[in-house]
């Protein structure tokens, strides 16, 4: 995260789609349910919201990812990751999240052979996929799963799945609880659904509890602390990266009066440290740049 990107909304003017109301409003098993199964078109029988393993969590929390809301049901494994801006990476982001839920499953006590079926379910505001002419493809729905490339009907089942919504093409769903719920999400109008509306109430009633306005402010402080940090780190990098930028100038300048004042490209190597072949192209006008060695 840095401090270009992070503007922390005040508690009042939080939507759905915010960073730390998603999470709290998706605590609502009920709610958690209906949203998975008007997505995933799933049975959820119930709702656990289980914690990382102790002995993994710090590898993952040090990436600097976390999970929006984690959560399992008796037969299967969800993600649920709500993205309000564009992130490089989304396949890989997908595919470290799968590590993360199975590295999981097994440092618990299960074997391979009893992992239990994985989804990884993305929502996001905008289209995340594009084409070799950076074009977007416009799905509502996107819906990968590993089969055979040499015959499609083979499925590896490994009984993972990862789907991601694009909010934006919402006028292009078929399915009308899942197009309202995307409507939602794209503009934060709930329109006439009762799903969507209960959701905005939900957020409305959260915006009022003053347990969730405190921890929003941590969460905040703690964001705030992590960009500071990286900001300042930046500084120091940017700051040695221009003294020797600088250095090397002075090299390329230093090379060319002397040249001018008649002294040869091999007294000038050894003067400035220079390889004679960089001395030529100095003096050649090939090198105006600073990154002289």
């Amino acid at each position: 995260m840095t401090e270009s990107i992070f503007h922390p909304k005040p508690v009042d003017e939080l939507t759905f789609t915010d960073d730390g109301m998603f999470q709290e409003v998706l605590r609502n098993p009920e709610i958690c349910a209906e949203l998975v199964e008007r997505l995933l078109h799933v049975r959820v029988n119930h709702i656990e919201y289980p914690e990382l393993e102790k002995t993994i969590a710090p590898y993952y929390t040090t990436k600097g990812v976390r999970l929006d809301v984690y959560l399992k049901d008796t037969d299967k494994i969800i993600d649920v990751e709500l993205q309000s801006y564009p992130q490089d990476a989304l396949g890989k982001r997908t595919r470290y999240y799968q590590s993360m839920i199975d590295m999981d499953s097994l440092m618990k006590g299960q074997d391979y052979s009893e992992l239990k079926d994985s989804y990884i379910l993305f929502i996001c505001k905008r289209d995340p996929f594009k084409d070799e002419r950076e074009k977007h493809y416009g799905l509502p729905c996107y819906t990968f799963k590993n089969t055979c490339s040499e015959n499609p009907a083979v499925n590896l089942n490994d009984k993972s799945l990862k789907v991601i919504y694009n909010a934006s093409a919402y006028n292009e769903e078929k399915d009308e609880k899942v197009k309202a719920f995307l409507h939602f999400i794209h503009t934060n109008e709930p329109g006439k659904d009762d799903f969507t509306n209960r959701l905005s109430a939900l957020v409305e009633q959260i915006k009022d509890n003053e347990k969730f306005r405190r921890d929003y402010a941590a969460m905040n402080l703690h964001d705030r602390d992590i960009t500071r940090a990286a900001k300042q780190e930046g500084l120091r990098q940017g700051l040695s990266q221009g003294l020797a930028q600088g250095a090397s100038r002075a090299k390329i300048e230093a090379a060319q009066n002397l040249w001018t004042n008649g002294v040869s490209q091999e007294i000038i190597a050894q003067s400035l440290g220079l390889p004679l072949a960089k001395v030529a192209e100095i003096i050649n006008g090939k090198q105006s740049g600073v990154s002289v060695p």
